[in-house]
C-alpha cells in the first residue's frame, strides 16, 4: 500500500515556483507529470508587455492556463482563488515594475484546498533587466 503524504502550502508554493522557472515546454510537462503522481496538479503560461496594460491579461492568462491543465474547475470559488493569488503576487513587484515593459512565466500548482502562483517576472528595457518572482498562495 502506498502511503499518502499531506502537502502543505509550501510545497505547494515550491511546485509554482519551479513551474515558474522552467525554461520550456519540456520541462512544464515533465514537472506536471512528475507531481501529478503525488497528487499535485499545475500549469504554466508566459506573459509579456508593459506592465500597466499588463496585469489584467496576467490575471486572465493565470485562470484561464488553471482551467486549461485541470488545476481548477469553472467554478466561481476556484477561478477566483486564482485571479487573487495572481493579484497578490503581482502586488509584489509592483513598485519595481511601474512604467517598464515585464516579460515571464507564470507558474500555478494545487493541492486539494491549496492553490499557489508564482510570477517570474524580467522587468526593465531591452537587455538591461531586473528579474523578481512573486508569490501569492488561496486556500480554497
Amino acid at each position: 500500500m502506498v502511503e499518502r503524504r499531506e502537502f502543505g502550502s509550501k510545497d505547494v508554493s515550491r511546485v509554482a515556483i519551479l513551474m515558474a522557472l522552467s525554461q520550456n515546454r519540456q520541462e512544464e510537462k515533465k514537472i506536471q507529470e512528475d507531481f501529478s503522481k503525488i497528487g499535485i496538479r499545475c500549469a504554466a503560461v508566459d506573459f509579456g508587455g508593459e506592465f500597466i496594460t499588463s496585469v489584467m491579461k496576467i490575471v486572465e492568462r493565470s485562470v484561464v492556463a488553471a482551467k486549461r491543465e485541470g488545476v481548477i474547475n469553472e467554478v466561481h470559488q476556484e477561478e477566483g482563488a486564482v485571479a487573487g493569488a495572481t493579484r497578490e503576487a503581482i502586488s509584489q513587484i509592483m513598485q519595481k515594475a511601474i512604467g517598464l515593459n515585464v516579460g515571464g512565466k507564470i507558474g500555478i500548482a494545487r493541492y486539494e484546498e491549496h492553490v499557489a502562483v508564482a510570477i517570474f517576472f524580467g522587468i526593465g528595457l531591452l537587455h538591461l533587466n531586473e528579474v523578481a518572482i512573486g508569490l501569492g498562495h488561496r486556500v480554497i
